[in-house]
């Protein structure tokens, strides 16, 4: 499980270390900063697919994506007393993503490459991958490092406690997570980059008229559920036959009471059907209103037979009655027994239903001068946190 959560520099986020728990709920003011850290943990998972500088060309680049304020806030500027306004660059520019965990913490510090160093180049924009760490335990030490990549040298220590090299002529743009490979040299590197690339982002599931979650699909096992829910039939079928089927029900019934959920299955093609409580017929996933085909997505989401590491829910309320809320809030619950959940919201009424579980871990984001912080985690509550340095 994720302990830290550490990011500096990127857009309103100049300095954020957020403790993190079994389930965590991200809310605060429109313009707060939730869809900066939100996609803060998604460049995270970008570095085990090798994306990441893709990723950041496609938020207009590195140099858009900075934090655009002064180096530093002094307390007058905070207090009033003096303009908000910066002086000379001292620090080079950096954007640094990490995390920690129980076993193994992990940072990123990406920057530009020096004027000219690049030779006659159309890529002299792109950003380039200045340092990466991976050391035991929840806090970066020396003596705790464990693959450390400094430009295009890659080193991991041995069981000997000597240095290794195991990859030379590493490109700027590509990130160790997704380079080295070497199960038996480097089983730090690999085994961070499976629990990475095992992370799930949910946004926004379609339910419009055309969303492939309404069509019939020709359906296989399915035990993870697609981003687009095209594949969702055969999601909840995956559920029934080797997934918790009781709790398939018991989520049914809490939202729908009276509804039975079945899937159709006609020569291959799968298709939801949900009977309800005074219809002669059930209902094809075709003729369900968007706010339940959208919350029979989640079911399918949440219950997946194959729980990731961490799965984050972006604003999961989205075209929700709020009736429907209290028991979303109770299947995220229970999703949070098995893996790690991080659930960002705009709705009070959802906040407060997650917030009744014991497990909840709940950060309230505020701006002041246009810096997101964490509502009430002073300087000194913050987790231990140090970046490894160039």
């Amino acid at each position: 499980m994720l302990r830290t959560l550490a990011v500096a520099n990127y857009r309103s986020l100049r300095s954020v270390v957020a403790p993190l728990g079994p389930l965590n709920v991200v809310t605060g003011a429109n313009g707060s900063g939730k869809s900066n850290l939100y996609r803060a943990l998604r460049l995270l998972a970008e570095t085990a697919q090798g994306t990441v500088v893709a990723s950041l060309a496609r938020e207009g680049g590195l140099e858009s994506t900075l934090w655009a304020g002064p180096e530093t806030i002094t307390r007058r500027m905070k207090r009033g007393e003096t303009p908000v306004q910066g002086g000379p660059r001292k620090d080079v520019v950096s954007l640094k993503l990490g995390f920690a965990g129980d076993e193994f913490g992990y940072a990123i510090d990406l920057g530009l490459p020096p004027p000219g160093s690049l030779g006659p180049t159309a890529f002299a924009h792109d950003p380039e991958i200045k340092r990466e760490c991976i050391w035991a335990g929840e806090q970066f030490r020396l003596a705790g490092l464990l693959a450390d990549r400094h430009g295009p040298v890659v080193r991991v220590r041995t069981e000997e406690g000597e240095w290794d090299n195991v990859g030379q002529g590493m490109p700027a743009f590509d990130s160790m997570l997704a380079r080295v490979a070497d199960a038996r040299r480097a089983p730090e590197v690999l085994t961070l980059r499976e629990q990475v690339r095992s992370w799930r982002f949910y946004d926004h599931f379609r339910v419009d008229a055309q969303a492939p979650a309404r069509q019939s699909q020709l359906g296989t096992r399915t035990p993870v559920l697609s981003h687009d829910g095209h594949d969702l039939a055969a999601a909840l079928q995956t559920i029934r036959e080797i997934g918790d089927h009781e709790a398939l029900d018991e989520a049914v019934q809490d939202a729908f009471p009276g509804s039975t959920l079945t899937i159709d299955c006609q020569r291959g093609r799968f298709e939801v059907r949900l009977g309800q409580e005074g219809l002669l017929r059930p209902l094809s996933a075709a003729e369900l209103s968007d706010g339940t085909l959208r919350y029979v997505l989640w079911i399918a989401a949440l219950l997946s037979p194959r729980p990731p590491a961490l799965m984050v829910l972006n604003e999961p309320e989205t075209s929700l009655h709020p009736d429907l809320l209290p028991a979303l809030a109770r299947l995220i619950g229970r999703a949070a027994r098995e893996t790690q959940v991080w659930v960002v919201s705009h709705s009070s009424r959802l906040v407060a239903a997650l917030e009744a579980n014991a497990e909840c871990n709940s950060l309230i984001l505020e701006k002041e001068l246009s810096e997101t912080r964490i509502a009430g985690l002073r300087e000194l509550d913050q987790p231990p946190w140090s970046w490894p340095p160039r």
